[in-house]
């Protein structure tokens, strides 16, 4: 193919990265076993072409044209070490009823799977001793699952994927870009697992809705797109298989957190709202709309792991079908009161369901859970939602992720931070949607901020539970009611008093602060009121790894990042911090009726500033007066 060729025209939803990339070349193939440290490039490999430099993750080393570096972002990695492990302890579980037991390098061995039962009851025996497949990784698995990556830019991902978890029979790596498709291919080439991943180029909505009979499905299904997954999400809930496992990524964060709620509802079906808990409620808004969208197809979501990092939100979930547990779906969804004043929030269930013998009679709810106004400051609530209010982790594989990147942590480099993450969250409260944040109870009084061990074991001592999140530093995730919170509020502002005299009587601080507390609070520190994850001192919130480490400028057709918004990046970095004392760094806006540029930096024009200082329009000023 011609490398001169113009640039074509990429899907508007790509992937995290970029959709276009240098047309196919045959390169030699290379060994990525002898690759160097994960992040690392180089020039000299052979096969490579001007310009071209190797980006290595992993196991994985791949090619990437330098001019083009929106395709990587070496922030993500965590992202695909958490997918490769979560991946790996799938298959583990789906092969073990296929009488597969796969091989993880680095791993003892921990698990005994035997082989299934034939249809006819019998088992393959060989000298009365059961046998068993076993499965390696860079092995293609007849009996292994089959993979699709939707939108694959580079290709990444389904290479390490190829490299890095054992039982697999294929990997369709796909995305819309031609130029893509072709650096897909070498890519693979490139890291000698072409017998295993195909290189595809359509649209990822198409490929798989031809995949929604029962054995074209795939078994995971990942998307990792620019921004929002909403287009795809029909289609990816009918084309996984019966018990198969969806990996989805959202990075538009400022609309899930409530920046923008009516684009929300139009791609999620669900109202956000601005609050402290707002990257949970993002988790289980995503979680809400695959529900919805599964429930079309009588079939339901079960949540294996949901983490919300970084700049992004990351759900691994369980598709099954059911048309008896599907009716459940109204039970499962709640929709949100948010007080503006206090942050207290309550939950309103959309269905109920109650046993009558051998059958579930299932109607609407009754509600709602709130007066008019707040109880506590009497301000006005917000109604955000549906979201999801069941449990958005499967503790059981979660601890068996956790266990087998704690024992092999020289697997991932980031495996730490896995480790820390996923700690937290077998120590979160299944049971309990949502969360307060510590600071944003005191700020709401305006008193000192107590230590967070003394609050947690004030909640433990009055007889409620609690926990952290994985999503917020100072989240205090807890059974006790908003009542209960405030109470501990009150009696701690007695031993840290305010000057009440400057509160406004109006205002929510005076309003709590009036009412006496119904229990007397211990801040007496107990034991278990530390967890784990804190005591053995896990990395559980990393600092920000590097400069302009957020998500990458949408993909263009010729690729790269303009040097415009390179530029703007620096103008705007810190700005608060610094500001601008320079005139020359100043915009330069047109006078809006002259259509000139004003020295003055007037962006509207008035009658005072004409009379005042405005050269352009004194003059005109005086000749329409006269």
């Amino acid at each position: 193919m011609d490398r001169k060729k113009e640039p074509e025209e990429s899907q508007d939803t790509s992937s995290a990265g970029a959709d276009s990339a240098p047309t196919a070349v045959p390169v030699e193939d290379t060994n990525p076993s002898s690759s160097t440290e994960s992040g690392q490039t180089s020039s000299t490999e052979p096969g490579l072409l001007p310009g071209e430099t190797v980006v290595r993750e992993g196991k994985a080393a791949i090619l990437f044209p330098s001019a083009n570096e929106v395709f990587y972002n070496p922030v993500q990695e965590f992202n695909r070490d958490l997918t490769c492990a979560v991946i790996t302890e799938f298959a583990r579980e789906q092969l073990a009823q296929r009488g597969v037991r796969i091989l993880v390098p680095g791993e003892r061995d921990r698990v005994v799977v035997r082989l299934s039962e034939e249809k006819n009851g019998t088992e393959h025996q060989e000298g009365g001793k059961k046998e068993y497949i076993t499965a390696s990784v860079g092995e293609r698995c007849e009996q292994g699952l089959r993979v699709l990556e939707g939108l694959a830019a580079s290709g990444l991902r389904s290479v390490r994927f190829a490299l890095e978890v054992p039982g697999l029979k294929s990997i369709t790596a796909n995305d819309y870009s031609a130029k893509a498709a072709a650096l897909i291919a070498r890519n693979a080439q490139h890291n000698n697992v072409s017998h295993i991943l195909q290189a595809s180029q359509r649209d990822a909505s198409m490929v798989m809705y031809e995949a929604r009979g029962k054995k074209e499905r795939y078994d995971v299904i990942d998307l990792d797109p620019y921004g929002s997954p909403s287009p795809f999400l029909d289609a990816a809930v009918q084309a996984v298989s019966e018990g198969g496992l969806l990996c989805i990524t959202c990075t538009d964060m400022a609309v899930m957190a409530g920046n923008s709620g009516e684009t929300c509802y139009s791609k999620y079906g669900s109202m956000s709202i601005k609050s402290k808990y707002c990257h949970e409620m993002a988790l289980r808004i995503i979680l809400h709309s695959l529900d919805q969208r599964a429930a079309v197809y009588q079939r339901y979501i079960e949540p294996l792991l949901s983490v919300s990092v970084d700049f992004y939100i990351r759900v691994f979930v369980r598709v099954k079908t059911g048309q008896a547990v599907v009716k459940n779906s109204a039970s499962k969804h709640a929709l949100l009161y948010n007080c503006v004043g206090c942050g207290a929030f309550h939950l309103q269930r959309m269905g109920k369901k109650m046993s009558q013998g051998k059958h579930m009679k299932y109607s609407a709810a009754t509600g709602p859970p709130v007066g008019p106004n707040c109880e506590h400051c009497r301000q006005r609530h917000q109604l955000g939602g549906p979201i999801w209010a069941e449990p958005i982790h499967d503790i059981t594989f979660v601890q068996k992720v956790l266990g087998a990147v704690s024992g092999n942590p020289t697997r991932f480099r980031t495996s730490k931070r896995i480790e820390g993450v996923l700690s937290m969250v077998t120590e979160e409260l299944r049971d309990v949607p949502l969360y307060y944040v510590l600071d944003h109870l005191s700020s709401t009084v305006h008193c000192n901020t107590p230590p967070m061990l003394q609050f947690r074991s004030a909640l433990l001592h009055a007889g409620y539970r609690v926990s952290l999140s994985h999503a917020c530093k100072n989240a205090v995730k807890t059974n006790a009611p908003a009542g209960v919170l405030w109470d501990l509020i009150r009696c701690w502002e007695k031993s840290n008093p305010v000057k009440r005299e400057r509160l406004s009587e109006t205002s929510p601080a005076h309003r709590i602060l009036s009412a006496e507390p119904t229990l007397q609070a211990c801040f007496e520190i107990r034991e278990d009121a530390n967890p784990q994850s804190r005591k053995r001192h896990l990395t559980r919130f990393q600092e920000n790894p590097q400069a302009n480490w957020g998500p990458k400028a949408r993909a263009k057709a010729g690729g790269g990042i303009s040097s415009e918004l390179e530029d703007k990046r620096k103008q705007f970095q810190g700005k608060r911090k610094k500001p601008i004392t320079d005139s020359s760094q100043l915009k330069s806006l047109p006078c809006k009726k002259l259509r000139k540029v004003c020295p003055l930096n007037y962006n509207i024009c008035s009658v005072f500033k004409i009379m005042r200082s405005c050269c352009y329009q004194t003059s005109q000023y005086f000749i329409l007066l006269f």
